[in-house]
């Protein structure tokens, strides 16, 4: 009857079925939505280190415009813009090899090599500055300054630049559609700008940001524990914002010292102060990206981890979290598109176009 207690084997049944409710519960707590709210937790706090990738790199001064990102793209993989006609933009920064040659210092002109390593162009247009010792703003400065460097693409000067573009029949029209305002628009100035306004473009999503987003299957749980110990250990103190890094100067050893010739930002200052400092490169696609460090000397991603741990946070990884933050960055490669990767049709030359000068 109603409000009589339960007796014998019925309440033997009525505790085993609570047992077993609460042990389902449990079980779906620690395998499904517990999970689910500590990816959360791991994610909202990977957000709010990384933030959210743009689709364009904006730039006030310099839209990425349809017209200004064609004729940048052709531009990028055009070798007319080198001194004997065989190094493109494309040449140290492949772009169907996420961005880079894969040398520890690229080949330039008569086949002289400098002494930094060449970084990847995709993404590059969200760092604060340009090359490791961030002596160009922008990429719109970036994107001159191999051109007319002795030992990279080797043109003796702007005016050569422009003599060269001129002389190409089909640059006219597409110059004028890019920079519908100049009056006189087949300028070198105007190529670097095109050039970069497609480089503002080369951005590539990666399973990070879909994990942040809300994909708890974008990243496995190797990558989460990379994740996690790359939010704790340190690193997200100079790898941060929507390229994990590039957004300031650190010192090569900071923590214990690192023996380089290489002075770094002061080669551009002059300050003793500068003296060993680079700009924190970007982390996005940096699996693909080796060899790794400014000279391109370290061969292997565990090693460029373990020794940025030791000398920049003066801590020595154990095997086990090498290999899990080497997961995680696994996440930040985003591969390109096929129409980021497709070489463009180049206008022909004209008969005024300079031969290829070996010299």
């Amino acid at each position: 009857m109603p409000g009589l207690p339960l007796q014998g084997e019925e309440l033997v049944n009525r505790i085993l079925l609570g047992l077993a409710i609460v042990s389902g519960f449990t079980a779906f707590i620690s395998s499904g939505t517990g999970a689910l709210a500590a990816d959360r937790t791991l994610a909202e706090r990977a957000g709010g280190v990384i933030g959210t990738l743009p689709e364009v790199a904006e730039s006030s001064t310099n839209p990425a415009t349809e017209a200004r990102v064609a004729l940048g793209r052709q531009l990028y993989f055009d070798t007319r813009l080198s001194k004997n006609q065989d190094i493109s933009c494309n040449s140290c920064h492949r772009l169907d090899a996420f961005g880079v040659d894969g040398e520890a210092t690229s080949p330039g002109h008569r086949g002289q090599r400098g002494d930094r390593n060449s970084p990847t162009v995709y993404n590059a247009a969200l760092h604060d500055t340009q090359f490791w010792d961030g002596r160009a703003a922008d990429v719109e400065e970036q994107a001159s300054g191999p051109v007319t460097n002795p030992i990279e693409m080797a043109m003796p000067d702007a005016p050569a630049v422009d003599r060269v573009l001129r002389s190409i029949p089909g640059y006219a029209s597409e110059f004028a559609a890019a920079f519908p305002e100049d009056s006189e628009p087949v300028v070198f100035s105007n190529a670097a700008i095109a050039i970069a306004a497609f480089e503002r473009t080369l951005l590539t999503p990666a399973p990070i940001d879909a994990f942040i987003a809300g994909d708890d299957s974008a990243l496995d749980p190797e990558q989460q524990r990379g994740l996690e110990l790359f939010l704790t250990v340190g690193c997200t103190t100079c790898h941060n914002g929507a390229a994990v890094g590039g957004m300031m100067f650190q010192k090569l050893g900071l923590v214990h010292s690192y023996e380089t010739e290489d002075g770094g930002r002061f080669r551009v200052t002059g300050q003793e102060q500068d003296r060993g400092y680079f700009k924190v490169p970007g982390l996005r696609n940096v699996a693909k990206t080796g060899p790794w460090f400014h000279d391109g000397s370290v061969a292997t991603l565990g090693d460029a981890v373990q020794k940025m741990a030791w000398y920049q946070l003066g801590r020595k990884l154990t095997d086990a979290e090498t290999a899990d933050l080497v997961a995680f960055l696994g996440a930040l490669t985003g591969a390109p598109s096929a129409e980021m990767i497709a070489v463009p049709d180049l206008p022909a030359s004209g008969p005024e176009t300079p031969a290829p000068d070996p010299s």
